[in-house]
């Protein structure tokens, strides 16, 4: 089993990356692969909102000029995935936004790529708008169908300069808690296989007549 995690922040080494790596660390620890992709310190355009993706069905963004496809493959390929981003202004990371907006769009005009795979929100942060970040997050989550685990605590954690999330005691509590779920989900999943439910049709309503 392999999980992928995007870091949305352009940090590397900062905050949103240590708590990707406690995660990380449980998640190897109970045998799982783990990987990192860098996404914040990218150039990365928004939705086009061309609708090429959904007319073509050949799994791509019609936009080519960044990491997005070929980071939709690992997505695809993986048996769980890891969003997380700092906060600016009480909200997602703009790259990061930019990048989900496009990749799970994708992923839901061509099959629901990422239905029924397990899938966790983290959220780095200084002072306040950590959970408002952390629910938009799991937006993206909970309309693909993935499922979604838990923590002892929403998985947020704090700190300004890179390396002052080692201090919040908490926090690495609640990444470790969340490690330890996800890998327990991510085992029910395997073993569940033949008694997941069919996919359906999706229904739009629209309320302009």
């Amino acid at each position: 089993m392999k999980v992928i995690a995007l870091n949305g922040s352009p940090h590397r080494s900062g905050n949103t990356a240590y708590a990707l790596n406690v995660v990380g660390k449980v998640l190897r620890g109970e045998g799982i692969d783990f990987e990192i992709v860098e996404i914040g310190g990218t150039q990365i355009r928004g939705c086009l909102a061309c609708g090429q993706c959904a007319k073509r069905q050949d799994g791509k963004c019609s936009t080519t000029s960044d990491l997005v496809n070929d980071t939709l493959l690992k997505m695809k390929e993986a048996d769980g995935i890891l969003i997380a981003s700092p906060v600016y202004y009480s909200g997602i990371a703009g790259t990061m936004k930019c990048f989900l907006d496009r990749a799970f769009y994708v992923a839901s005009a061509n099959g629901g790529w990422f239905r029924h795979k397990v899938g966790a929100s983290v959220v780095a942060v200084r002072r306040s708008g950590g959970s408002m970040t952390f629910d938009s997050l799991n937006h993206y989550l909970s309309l693909s169908e993935m499922l979604v685990p838990t923590a002892n605590y929403w998985n947020i954690i704090h700190g300004r300069a890179a390396g002052e999330a080692s201090q919040d005691a908490e926090g690495n509590q609640v990444m470790e808690v969340l490690g330890s779920n996800m890998a327990w989900l991510l085992r029910m999943r395997e073993q569940g296989h033949n008694t997941e439910p069919h996919a359906v049709e999706k229904v739009f309503t629209n309320f302009v007549r």
